[in-house]
Formats: C-alpha cells, sequence, structure tokens
C-alpha cells in the first residue's frame, strides 16, 4: 500500500510514531539514520575557479601566445613596435576576463535562492508537546503543526486538518489553491493526493496536524533538486563556434608563419630577421578585437533582456536562446506573474468594468460586492521590505484589491465567526456584526450558491431571483 492510501492508523505504525509525536531520544537516533532535513547543494566551481576560466579558454590561450611571440619579437629586435601590441593583447584578455566573470557573478547571485523556500523553523511534538525547532532536526515520524502562511518543511500525510488549502506552483506551476484534509485517498500519484503536503509548498488557509514521511533528498522536492544538479552543461552553439574557429585561425597563422619563414630563408634573409617576421606574422593573423567584440554584444544582449527581467546566467546563453525555434515551458511564473487581478465584474445587468463601479446605476450593487470582498476572506497584512503585501488565496487577494480600489468606506464589520471553506461546500462562509446586526457574507462555487439564492441586489432595490435573471 502507498501511505496516501493508508488509514491513520496504518499510517502512523508504518512510520513507527503516534500521535504525541516522537521521543527526543528517538528523533535523535532517526537523524543520525536519515540525516538531516536539508537540500544539499550541488558542487560548484569555487569563485576563484569561474574567475580563471576566463583567461584559460581556447581563443585566450591563442591571445596569451600571441602576446608572448610579441614580447619575444620585441627582445629579439628592440624598438620594433612589438611590445606595445602584446601589451594590448594582454590588456585584451584581462578586459574581457574580468567583464565576463562580474557578469556572471552577478547573474549567479540573484539565482542562488532555492534553499529560501524551506522555512528555517517549524512546530513539532516531541515529547508531546509542541516546540519549535529548526527545520533540519525533523526526521521521518516527526509530527508538525501548520496553519495558514507557514511553508512544508517536508513531505507529510495530514492527520487532522481544518480547511487547510494549499499552493503547489514551486512544484507544478499552477497557482489554484488545492483543498487537502486527513481522509484516505484513492489517487495513484502521490503528488495529486488530496491527504498529502509537499516539501518547498505553502498553506494558504486552514491548520492541522501532520506526519512527516520523508525529509531532505528523499522528499519530492528534493528529487528535482538533484535532478538539476545532475544536469552536465555543454558548450553553447555560440562556445562550439568559437572553439572550432580560434583551431581554423591558429592552424592558419601558424601556417602562414612557418610558410614565410621559409621563403624568407630561401631568398637568403638572415635567420634572426626571417624569425620576427615569421612572429609578426602569426601575431598579425590572430584576430584580438574577436573575443571582447562577441562579449560587448552579448552582454549588450544581457542588459536589454534583464530590462525585461529576463536574466540571463551565462553570457553564451544569449546567443543559445536566438537558436532556439521552439521553447516548450509552463505558463504560470513563466509566461504570467503567477497573480491574479479583478477587470469585469457581472452585476445585475451584465458585465460591468471596474473603471464604471462608481456609476450611480452601478453603485449600489457594487458597494454590496466590495462589503462581501472585504469582509469574507482569510487574506493576511504583512510587511515585506517595508511594503505592505497581501498573503493568502490568489482570487481572494484579487477580490480585496479590487474592493480597495472600488468602494466607498463601509460601516465596520466586525467578524465574529466563520464556516470554512471544503471541498464539499466549496464555499466560505463568514458571520459579522454591522451596526448591532449579525450579517453572513459567503463566496464559493456559482453552482452551488446560486440554487440558494432568493434575491438579486439591483442598482434601486432585492428584486426576486428566478431562474430567467
Amino acid at each position: 500500500m502507498k501511505i496516501h492510501q493508508l488509514t491513520i492508523g496504518e499510517l502512523l505504525a508504518s512510520v513507527h510514531s503516534n500521535m504525541q509525536g516522537l521521543t527526543t531520544e528517538e528523533a535523535n537516533r532517526r537523524l543520525l539514520e536519515f540525516g538531516s532535513n536539508i537540500i544539499n547543494k550541488a558542487k560548484r566551481e569555487t569563485t576563484a575557479s569561474r574567475f580563471f576560466k576566463g583567461f584559460t579558454h581556447f581563443f585566450a590561450i591563442i591571445l596569451w601566445c600571441g602576446s608572448a611571440f610579441a614580447f619575444l619579437g620585441e627582445w629579439m629586435q628592440p624598438g620594433g613596435g612589438m611590445a606595445m601590441l602584446g601589451w594590448a593583447i594582454l590588456g585584451v584578455i584581462v578586459i574581457n576576463a574580468l567583464f565576463s566573470f562580474w557578469q556572471e557573478f552577478r547573474a549567479e547571485q540573484a539565482i542562488s535562492a532555492l534553499e529560501k523556500l524551506i522555512p528555517h523553523q517549524v512546530k513539532v511534538l516531541r515529547d508531546g508537546k509542541l516546540t519549535q525547532l529548526p527545520s533540519a532536526a525533523l526526521v521521518p515520524g516527526d509530527v508538525i503543526s501548520i496553519e495558514e502562511g507557514d511553508n512544508v518543511p517536508a513531505d507529510c500525510r495530514l492527520l487532522e486538518g481544518f480547511g487547510v488549502r494549499v499552493n503547489n506552483a514551486t512544484l507544478t506551476g499552477e497557482s489554484v489553491p488545492l483543498s487537502r484534509d486527513a481522509s484516505v485517498s484513492e489517487q495513484d500519484d502521490l503528488k495529486n493526493s488530496k491527504n498529502v503536503l509537499l516539501a518547498g509548498t505553502s498553506v494558504f488557509a486552514g491548520q492541522g496536524k501532520a506526519v512527516v514521511f520523508h525529509t531532505g533528498m528523499h522528499t519530492e522536492f528534493g528529487k528535482i533538486a538533484g535532478l538539476t544538479q545532475e544536469i552536465v552543461p555543454g558548450l553553447s552553439p555560440l562556445q562550439k563556434e568559437i572553439s572550432r574557429l580560434s583551431r581554423v585561425i591558429a592552424a592558419i597563422a601558424v601556417s602562414m608563419g612557418l610558410l614565410l619563414f621559409l621563403v624568407g630563408q630561401l631568398i637568403g634573409m638572415s635567420l634572426l630577421d626571417d624569425f620576427v617576421l615569421a612572429l609578426g606574422i602569426i601575431v598579425a593573423l590572430v584576430p584580438e578585437g574577436l573575443l571582447p567584440e562577441v562579449t560587448l554584444v552579448l552582454a549588450t544582449c544581457s542588459q536589454r533582456m534583464a530590462k525585461r527581467n529576463a536574466l540571463i546566467r551565462h553570457l553564451p546563453s544569449v546567443e543559445t536562446l536566438g537558436c532556439a525555434t521552439v521553447i516548450c515551458t509552463d505558463k504560470t511564473g513563466t509566461l504570467t506573474q503567477n497573480k491574479m487581478s479583478c477587470k469585469r465584474m457581472f452585476l445585475f445587468d451584465g458585465f460591468t468594468e471596474q473603471a464604471d463601479m462608481r456609476n450611480p446605476g452601478q453603485q449600489r450593487a457594487a458597494q454590496m460586492l466590495s462589503r462581501i470582498s472585504l469582509g469574507c476572506n482569510n487574506v493576511k497584512n504583512s510587511m515585506e521590505e517595508n511594503q505592505e503585501r497581501l498573503l493568502g488565496d490568489p482570487m481572494e487577494i484579487a477580490l480585496v484589491e479590487f474592493a480597495q480600489q472600488s468602494s466607498a468606506s463601509e460601516p465596520a464589520a466586525v467578524r465574529i465567526d466563520e464556516v470554512p471553506f471544503d471541498s464539499d461546500r466549496k464555499r466560505l462562509s463568514t458571520i459579522h456584526r454591522i451596526e448591532g446586526r449579525k450579517i453572513l457574507y459567503t463566496k464559493g462555487a456559482a453552482e452551488l450558491l446560486l440554487p440558494l439564492c432568493t434575491r438579486v441586489c439591483t442598482a434601486g432595490s432585492d428584486q426576486l431571483f428566478s431562474d430567467s435573471q
């Protein structure tokens, strides 16, 4: 049996745990057995290694040889101007290497944020008591407490849940919140099971308890991270072409140098003059300006793409992207912003643009809609980088932002109770006290709400709701 298809009793028995969690002694033993709950970082090149790589690729080696030949020619025949050429070639190598390293270093710093998706602290039951521990200390069998706003620290199975909804966008790219409960799942695929919470995802609403069954690199999140670390990057089309061109140039330069040296000997030139001439020909045939020109073009393209929020990690990738004929990508967070916004509303007489919501004919219905949007939600206010931000269900955030922009001042509504959203009711109901009266606001699936409606809010008054409306 798969872990998401077990009953709660069978589940706890399979991970050798109970509703009170593990003892500290047992947890420490399992920590030694299973390791810390962390995502192992891929072995990366050191900063020094990446820095010196700009000085050691094939074309740079050709330039190093050209500079050495120039200095050798100056030493053999002083005053010929070869030293200036040698220093110029060295300057090209150094400037190009520094520029490429800085560009890629900035991109690397912007991309290194994978570990931030895993929370640093988690509420866990140890010795029957709820305590807060580093997420790295979690082991299979631990019972954790989760609530709205938490990030899930490991793959776990719900033991009990109240209105739990999660955002699996980090794993699936789908931004629509998914309901989760503790009942046995009939799904074959664990990732789609309604009773499983996956590491790296976040809890949009509700609260509950869950038992951990996979940690660290054994989680679905860890497996994805492991796959990305196994990829061995190859040469880009541009790098392959430059490497091929470098070999052709090197072969032509050396061949021409040797040929002219032989010709010089045949016509009776002195050995020293003939050798210096051959060196000069070899150096002259090396296109010193090719490398900085290519780097400058790629950097310019990279900056243009950065202004459009496209981050280029390695400069040659710019040209590689230009060679692509078909790009297969998930839309959420890639082609879209993973954010919802309200543009039009369907009121009693049809669709209405947000800009028209303040019109006298629409104002009554618009105010009612705004009042419900502001009251019937579980959106939380938070501060991030000294700016206020709304956290919660994307649809609820869109409705709250719409209401804040569209509605006038409303009477104070004190929330006194709620009936949480669940997969059966498919609606959220909140009870408020407004000017001494208790008012219930409800929002949810239209196919379940409309049969319950008896009246419709129009411009003048509430009218009986009929099938024709």
